[in-house]
């Protein structure tokens, strides 16, 4: 490690990184336009990062609160060979412990790539997915379901639940405490749904069969170009085991074209392999891998 020492400029690094970020969203199926927003949230911060070399790659780290917690992550770490590979992420974990943070994370591209690929960091907990697939041309709903706008008076329960549940997910991925998740919780439904159902862009479903209400699901037209982000596709515990899982994600396809978009993008918390499986299954690429690692 010793052989590692920090850039004073990131000119050199930075258009080969953009490039590497740029060629693993295009290659999960991405559009030149998303693909470039994409990239954008990826340089969120860029120039408060410490750029590092090793003489045969780069390592890009830096250090941020988050929920009331300092954290470290690990931008970039382009070596391949597996010692010095090892040696630069040892490097980048100390330097985040020394600045404080209580864990370090990585964001994988693709899934596997853009921070010396997904085997240098098996030891990390996966915290989540970003999924993305092209939505059908012309999707139909499938036989024997309905799909419906949620009622006003339907909508405080449904938001009830959703807050519920959506701090059960952050707990169970295990990056915050079930006080920290409610904090980020109230805090991210107060940014997204401003006006709560009244809200431009998005769009509120029940979902049902049988003539009963088996589901709902919670999307955001134009979230990206050409983009709509599934906040929920949820079908009820009860109803689970029936095939209405990939049903809904023809509804969230449905809805997407509704909205103009073609494409449809879904997070997954790290620990919801029964997600992740249905996500695999229908098709779903990973366009960015989250994990973490305390330190």
């Amino acid at each position: 490690m010793n052989g590692i020492r920090v850039l004073p400029d990131q000119d050199e690094w930075r258009a080969g990184f953009e490039e590497r970020v740029l060629a693993g969203y295009r290659a999960a199926g991405c559009s030149e336009p998303l693909s470039r927003a994409l990239l954008e949230r990826a340089l969120k911060g860029v120039d408060g990062w410490t750029v590092a070399t090793d003489g045969a790659g780069w390592i890009a780290v830096g250090v941020s609160e988050d929920n009331g917690a300092a954290v470290g992550r690990i931008h970039d770490l382009t070596s391949t060979e597996p010692d010095a590979a090892t040696a630069a992420r040892t490097w980048a974990e100390r330097w985040c412990a020394e600045r404080g943070a209580e864990r370090v994370e990585v964001r994988l591209t693709g899934g596997t790539g853009g921070a010396g690929g997904a085997g240098l960091f098996d030891g990390y907990r996966v915290r989540g997915q970003n999924r993305l697939r092209a939505a059908a041309e012309h999707p139909a709903l499938p036989p024997g379901l309905t799909v419906r706008p949620l009622t006003a008076e339907e909508y405080p329960g449904w938001y009830a639940g959703e807050e519920a549940a959506y701090v059960a997910d952050i707990v169970r991925a295990g990056a915050l405490t079930p006080e920290q998740a409610k904090a980020k919780s109230d805090e991210d439904f107060a940014r997204h749904l401003p006006q709560g159902r009244a809200t431009p862009g998005h769009a509120f479903y029940a979902l049902e069969a049988g003539g009963q209400v088996i589901g709902t699901g919670w999307v955001n037209h134009g979230y990206l170009p050409g983009v709509t982000f599934g906040f929920s596709l949820e079908v009820y515990e009860e109803h689970r085991g029936k095939g209405y899982g990939r049903a809904a994600m023809s509804v969230g396809e449905w809805a997407a074209r509704q909205g103009g978009d073609g494409a449809l993008m879904f997070n997954v918390f790290g620990g919801n392999e029964v997600a992740m499986s249905l996500y695999d299954r229908t098709g779903f690429a990973v366009l960015d891998e989250f994990r973490s690692l305390p330190l």
